[in-house]
């Protein structure tokens, strides 16, 4: 039989009978009081625990129900510092995370004793060396930006800041930043919330525009020529990238509450100070891939013909194919494109975009650079790639897939003072990296944490040319699929040019298309619309029904057939 004293009310019950002790004691000695006001206010917050409607558990378990509240809010502390392993990526490893701290602060990063990955896991990668490595001594590595249509090609390091707004990150985060990519001469993606005065430190900007038009708008929100051009003339802006998507956040707007549209922010974005602003999640000047191939050579024109491209999560293959279909027919070629992979992620954003929503980055960057290829245009344009870069390796990786250069958000947000605490939306970041609160942004020191940037991306650089010169090649943009290897199994390994095929040039325009995606969606994309024409549904059941390995270089697509079908 259960005994009705040791119930949920036991914690409680105890504590009112110690603070009705403890009053009566302290009558006879006033040291009872340390005892008995503890205990009342316990008592209180039992009673209102009972009283309150909000958690059941409170009200079942009185006082020590609060507990669970309490190790909840700091489980992610916990579990960071006590529990996590080295190589547990959530979203970034401790050794992740470690190797940008060392390098920002010059500290060694070498590991005694081995490697602590296993080698023979599922999906371990590596980079196949030479026996006769190249000696690499000028480890700024640069490409150049800028297609036939270009007037001021621009060149940059292969490793850059991505797209990070002020307003998502402080003053000072933004100051240092660009502190740091002037004194390493590479870019600064403004992110979409436009140019604030905190960008303008010198460094090299890559101003991103979103659909907001933040910096270069009218009051109703569409695209302003002269406010655009003037800012776009502006020396230190070297790219403009129109922003089609991103990895944190595909097809997802969103609106700016007015009570964080600050003065600051107001004067940066070009909006009314105190008043929400929404952010579509499509472009009002634009809304087909030749409408926005235009919409680019436009913008190319009004800044004096600076590199111009777009950024891109990809989701339906179709509608990639259909922006690739429209140069085709426009003769407008995008001087560069940036590939933004579904792992992206210095937005904050609803789980389930997070989580569900976009093309990882390699499947993504190989589709981009094979279309392009393809069409016989990946000579003309460039390609940038984003997400979850931190490494030389991942550098190296991301090359040997089509991209010419990196952008890295967060592994740069590591280097100003972020430690992943993963409160970058409720504006308390403990480090004042992501915050508009003045007082937390305060304990980032500029002039120290620009040094860090700097010494991030010059000690990543000397990495990345360690690793190619292993290679036995003399440049990173001699890297190819073949340089990379990985397990498919214990017994089974695959080179990636294996796991992701290399088109050859024209390929699609003589229907050759490699893999089932490009037959499926590549007929039936077209330049004069995102949608797909109407053989699309007929054409997936098809393909989808009768799955047969390719035995040719040259795949037939299945013949439209009369429908038959009876109701």
């Amino acid at each position: 039989m259960r005994i009705p004293f040791f119930s949920r009310y036991l914690v409680f019950v105890l504590i009112a009978i110690l603070a009705v002790v403890g009053l009566i004691l302290s009558l006879f000695n006033a040291n009872w009081l340390w005892l008995a006001i503890p205990c009342i206010i316990l008592t209180g917050l039992g009673i209102y625990d009972m009283k309150q409607v909000r958690h059941s558990i409170r009200r079942n378990y009185p006082i020590i129900g609060n507990l669970r509240f309490l190790l909840e809010s700091i489980r992610p502390e916990i579990r960071q510092y006590f529990i996590e392993n080295d190589t547990e990526n959530l979203p970034f490893s401790r050794l992740q995370r470690s190797i940008v701290y060392q390098r920002a602060k010059q500290q060694i990063d070498k590991r005694p004793f081995g490697t602590i990955k296993d080698v023979y896991e599922k999906d371990y990668e590596w980079i196949n060396h030479s026996m006769h490595p190249f000696h690499i001594t000028d480890t700024d590595f640069r490409i150049t930006v800028g297609g036939p249509q270009c007037k001021q090609p621009y060149s940059m390091s292969i490793f850059n800041i991505s797209a990070m707004s002020f307003g998502a990150l402080s003053a000072n985060a933004v100051s240092a930043l660009n502190r740091g990519a002037l004194k390493g001469k590479f870019a600064h993606d403004t992110g979409e919330g436009g140019i604030s005065k905190y960008h303008l430190q010198g460094g090299d900007l890559i101003w991103n525009i979103g659909s907001s038009y933040f910096g270069c708008r009218n009051e109703d929100g569409t695209f302003n020529d002269e406010k655009f051009a003037e800012k776009a003339r502006h020396p230190n802006v070297k790219m403009i990238e129109l922003k089609v998507s991103q990895g944190a956040k595909p097809g997802h707007g969103g609106i700016l509450p007015g009570a964080k549209v600050t003065a600051e922010i107001a004067e940066a974005r070009g909006i009314p100070i105190g008043i929400d602003c929404n952010s579509p999640s499509t472009h009002p000047e634009f809304d087909t891939p030749i409408g926005m191939l235009k919409f680019i050579q436009r913008m190319r024109d009004l800044s004096g013909g600076k590199p111009t491209g777009f950024k891109i999560c990809v989701g339906h293959a179709w509608e990639f194919f259909a922006i690739a279909k429209a140069m085709l027919e426009t003769g407008i070629y995008p001087d560069f494109i940036v590939v933004d992979g579904a792992e992206g992620g210095t937005g904050a954003a609803p789980v389930e975009f997070a989580d569900h929503v976009g093309t990882p980055l390699r499947e993504a960057l190989r589709l981009v650079h094979n279309t392009l290829v393809g069409i016989g245009l990946r000579k003309h344009i460039k390609i940038g790639a984003a997400g979850k870069i931190i490494s030389a390796f991942d550098i190296a990786r991301t090359l040997s897939l089509g991209a010419d250069w990196c952008n890295a958000g967060r592994g740069f947000m590591f280097a100003v003072g972020c430690i992943q605490a993963q409160v970058c939306h409720t504006d308390k970041c403990p480090t004042g990296v992501a915050t508009q609160d003045p007082k937390r942004a305060k304990a980032l020191d500029v002039d120290n944490k620009s040094e860090r940037v700097y010494n991030y991306h010059r000690n990543t650089m000397r990495a990345v040319g360690e690793l190619v010169g292993a290679a036995g090649l003399s440049h990173p943009n001699l890297l190819k699929a073949h340089h990379i290897a990985r397990r498919i199994s214990p017994t089974e390994i695959r080179l990636l040019s294996a796991i992701y095929p290399e088109f050859q040039e024209n390929d699609l325009l003589n229907g050759i298309y490699h893999s089932r995606l490009f037959e499926v969606a590549w007929p039936v994309a077209r330049a004069d619309s995102f949608d797909p024409n109407e053989q699309m549904e007929e054409l997936m059941i098809k393909l989808n029904a009768v799955y047969r390995p390719y035995t040719a270089t040259t795949i037939p697509i299945v013949p439209e057939e009369k429908n038959t079908s009876s109701t």
